[in-house]
């Protein structure tokens, strides 16, 4: 195990060639306190729940009340997918069926497949930032010889994709609602048969729901939850990696901690915020070492030297990410549209 992504989940990863400043002092933070853990499960699960509860009888009185107590059912969503994503690297509990146990429960709750995101995730981790391992739990990104090498009708799907009202408009749903519902070919037996069993899951509970408070109220309830958590959970994934100077190499010259370091944001965000996103923020210390526990990133942010050079981004100017559609290898940087029109 280096850090945090499993040989054996994807042994074919390259290693890099740089070993990090002050290894032994960020390990010393990758060690989950059993305590802290369950803590987070019980606050974040149980205020989801009495959220959800209050949801229901909020209807009686008004839907924009139900639609308000939505918002902060969604944080306590991000805060339980949080969970779910530290379960899946094996850094919120040491026992690894524990971890597989409360990855189940916290996936179906995000209606999200375990095993199946634990490998792609795994995958996402060991090719973040090479140019020429994309496609596995990124977000489609070309650089602007490809984009200028594509037919009109692909470039408008290209541009289709990576606009704002769908990506943070569809894709939420059909991020959530379909694709973890089927198997990718060549998904691995352990896998296609965690997709299965969540599948079987949801299913079991929307039954359940519909007979209890029928499925219309089920679906008036439910559906605008996880559409705000997955719209916010997109964006922080969509601003950890794309940014002006994100880093991006090709595959013979990538390194790890250069794409830990300068391929992941630090996302400023206000204290309640980061609570609610796990300090997700801190992605550049969870990407060197994913073995990490939310609780402990910030920790470890403010005490290794190695991360005080590390330029944050702030909500302001993370809007600026709306704009950057391309990477140019020539510059070494994201770049928009109409900074490539008088190259077409």
């Amino acid at each position: 195990m280096k850090y945090g992504i499993s040989e054996v989940d994807f042994p074919n990863k390259t290693k890099t060639t740089k070993k990090p400043a002050d290894k032994e002092l960020i390990a010393s933070f990758a060690r989950p306190d059993w305590r802290r853990s369950i803590w987070q499960l019980i606050n974040s699960v149980i205020p989801y729940f009495a959220l959800l509860t209050g949801m229901y009888y909020s209807l009686e009185i008004s839907y924009w009340l139900t639609l308000g107590l939505a918002v902060p059912a969604a944080g306590f969503l991000i805060r339980i997918f949080i969970i779910f994503h530290d379960c899946g690297h094996g850094s919120f509990f040491k026992s690894q069926k524990i971890s597989t146990v409360v990855g189940y429960f916290t996936g179906i709750l995000a209606f999200v497949p375990y095993h199946d995101w634990r490998f792609n995730h795994a995958r996402h981790h060991a090719t973040s930032a090479d140019l020429d391992r994309r496609g596995t739990g990124d977000v489609w990104t070309l650089t602007t010889i490809e984009y200028l090498a594509l037919s009109g009708w692909d470039r408008m799907m290209y541009r289709l994709f990576r606009h704002p009202l769908v990506m943070f408009g569809i894709g939420p749903f059909w991020a959530s609602m379909v694709v973890p519902r089927f198997a990718a070919p060549g998904t691995k037996k352990r896998e296609r048969r965690s997709i299965h069993y969540t599948n079987l899951a949801l299913i079991f509970l929307i039954i359940l729901m519909s007979w209890l408070i029928g499925f219309k109220t089920y679906v008036m309830i439910q559906l605008p939850v996880i559409g705000i958590a997955w719209t916010l959970g997109i964006w922080l994934f969509y601003v950890q990696h794309q940014y002006e100077d994100v880093y991006w190499d090709r595959h013979e010259t990538w390194d790890y901690q250069q794409a830990a370091l300068q391929g992941s944001s630090y996302y400023k965000l206000p204290a309640v915020i980061q609570w609610f996103t796990g300090n997700i923020g801190f992605h550049h210390v969870h990407h060197l070492n994913a073995r990490i526990p939310n609780y402990n990133l910030e920790k470890c942010h403010r005490q290794v030297s190695l991360f005080r050079d590390v330029k944050p981004i702030t909500i302001f100017s993370s809007l600026r990410s709306l704009r950057f559609r391309l990477y140019d290898e020539q510059l070494g940087r994201m770049i928009g549209f109409r900074e490539l029109k008088p190259n077409i």
